[in-house]
């Protein structure tokens, strides 16, 4: 099953970065931004974090939480977050089942390369666990305060 718009987002339980299992389902009632990407430590993956991580009490104040997906095991997400101070969770999707729930696991290239690997993405879920909103192939650069302005306009 792939998720898609305006139905019930697929109900997942990860390991969370704070050492407990926890489900989509648990957030019902608040806005949830649920984002995907690669890899702890990367440089994009990094600017990504640390634009929400500026804008995390902007998105608590719209009733939001932020959630970080990739396949790293909770040790790395323990050391991303001290590092950077990061106020969210962050998800350990060891075996991409929740990415390919998504249709984020795919195919990808670099330098003459293929493996698979997750596509930068975000999907905004409603108080009542329905996507709402999907940003696929997400260039980093603005997309928080896209994904902020968007909660800010359509869920509010």
């Amino acid at each position: 099953m792939v998720v898609e718009l305006n139905e019930l987002a697929p109900d997942f339980a990860l390991e969370a970065s704070n050492g407990e299992t926890v489900s989509l389902s648990d957030f019902r009632g608040k806005n949830v931004v649920l984002y995907f990407y690669p890899k702890d430590m990367t440089p994009g993956c990094t600017t990504e974090a640390c634009d929400f991580r500026d804008q995390h009490e902007n998105f608590e104040n719209l009733d939001a939480v932020i959630l970080g997906v990739s396949p790293d095991p909770i040790s790395r997400h323990e050391k991303f977050i001290e590092k950077h101070g990061l106020p969210f969770l962050l998800l350990a999707d060891e075996d991409h089942k929740v990415a390919e729930a998504f249709d984020v696991w795919k195919l990808k290239k670099n330098f003459g390369k293929e493996y698979m690997g997750i596509e930068r993405s975000t999907f905004i879920i409603n108080k009542k666990g329905e996507l709402v909103k999907e940003f696929r192939k997400v260039k980093v650069k603005g997309h928080v305060e896209e994904a902020l302005e968007y909660i800010k306009n359509e869920l509010q």
